[in-house]
């Protein structure tokens, strides 16, 4: 008999709230983070704002000693598992070395520490080879990240990072619930971070003409999920972490639990490097696994947070894959995109919408999309735009699509 996987701990850092009460209040009220770029000068870039995270204080989470040779990912992800298994009710400097060996991590991140070695290059080609970092090589390799995360807090378990572009988190987190399930480990710390906020990371998206370029001057109306003038995704960071417990453990210590994971399905349509098949199948079908393993019927789902990007593209074809995984029951169902708010976070995306969906459960209120202003078409379903709404949520749906004609899509239940 599979076991049952609950989740009893959230952090966040979020562009629009630091914690995770202070990013679901914001959330709940629409308030977008997105803003003006502060992390480098935007002045001659043609796109100048981005979901970027401000008034965070990095050396609360790395040794200022420590903090030039590890990527703004770190922090991040350090501040949202600490806050997490914090709500968890786990000490981990209280627990014995057999207890910390049964506690595992799995981070998933699209980019890792890019931003990172993005810097050492330039400070190599400025003749500035002497402040390179000593940890050059271990920061930019990616698994390093769920290494910091297992130092910070000793966990002895698994420690990888999965990094399969945008569906990175939702990935990592099926992943760990696929751990727990069949027994392989009893506790989980997982969840997404990314953070390519840097000025060769930003060039290459606006190469490729996905980024919003139309509202440097007023950055909160730039990212306008299913909105027919929606004109590309804003660039975000941010990080999203959970504690995942097998059920009857969670249960048996008294933990609160925001939910159960109910079921992961993940398909790739073998299509394209970056765009989406127009026929939308595969979404639909990662969707359709998602739900079967379940063991629930389409029907019976209440809510769904969408990838919902802000390109005229992935808002269609995501559209078009929800009515083939759900029928007439699409028309049904209220969903959201937290995208509008935030921007894109790239791979820590499936993450949040993770968060949103558990917070939504906790207080029967789901939050809203904003800036969707001009109706689209091909865009005609309840996306729950401009205020969000009170809500009783019993199950759940969180879809993500990533470059690489990747899908993902994880069911969430209440308990």
């Amino acid at each position: 008999m599979m076991r049952r996987v609950a989740i009893t701990g959230i952090g966040a850092v979020s562009p629009n709230g630091i914690g995770r009460e202070a990013f679901w209040s914001a959330t709940k009220d629409g308030v977008s983070g997105v803003r003006r770029i502060t992390a480098f000068d935007p002045s001659e870039s043609a796109v100048q704002v981005a979901g970027q995270i401000t008034g965070f204080d990095e050396d609360l989470y790395v040794a200022p000693k420590d903090r030039p040779h590890v990527s703004r990912v770190v922090p991040l992800a350090v501040a949202a598992a600490g806050e997490a298994l914090s709500d968890a009710g786990l000490d981990t400097a209280a627990m014995s070395r057999d207890e910390l060996r049964q506690i595992g991590v799995m981070v998933g991140s699209g980019g890792a520490s890019q931003e990172f070695t993005e810097d050492q290059y330039r400070l190599y080609y400025e003749g500035k080879q002497k402040q390179c970092s000593v940890y050059v090589i271990p920061t930019s390799t990616p698994g390093t990240l769920a290494s910091e995360v297992s130092m910070k807090f000793g966990l002895r378990g698994l420690s990888h990072l999965i990094s399969t572009g945008c569906t990175s988190s939702t990935d990592a987190i099926g992943y760990a619930f696929r751990h727990i399930r069949h027994g392989m480990l009893d506790c989980m710390v997982a969840g997404g971070v990314d953070a390519p906020i840097a000025p060769l990371i930003l060039r290459g998206f606006i190469l490729m003409r996905i980024l919003a370029s139309r509202w440097n001057g007023t950055p909160e109306l730039a990212s306008r999920p299913f909105s027919k003038d929606r004109g590309g995704f804003v660039l975000g960071e941010g990080s999203w972490f959970f504690v995942l417990e097998e059920m009857e453990r969670a249960r048996n210590r008294g933990a609160h639990i925001y939910g159960e994971i109910a079921g992961y399905g993940s398909t790739c349509e073998a299509f394209h490097r970056v765009r989406l098949e127009e026929c939308g199948e595969e979404p639909a079908r990662a969707i359709g696994l998602a739900l079967q393993e379940a063991e629930l019927p389409p029907e019976q789902i209440q809510y769904l947070s969408y990838h919902g990007t802000s390109t005229e593209l992935n808002d269609r074809i995501e559209t078009r894959a929800v009515k083939l995984a759900f029928g007439k029951h699409a028309y049904r169902f209220a969903g959201s995109s937290l995208k509008s708010m935030i921007g894109h976070p790239q791979g820590a995306c499936g993450a949040a919408g993770i968060a949103t969906i558990l917070l939504a459960m906790r207080d029967g209120f789901v939050s809203p999309t904003i800036n969707v202003e001009v109706p689209d078409p091909e865009c005609d379903l309840d996306y729950v735009p401009k205020d969000g709404r009170a809500l009783q949520l019993e199950n759940a749906v969180a879809n993500c699509i990533a470059f690489g004609s990747k899908n993902s899509a994880m069911v969430l239940k209440r308990v």
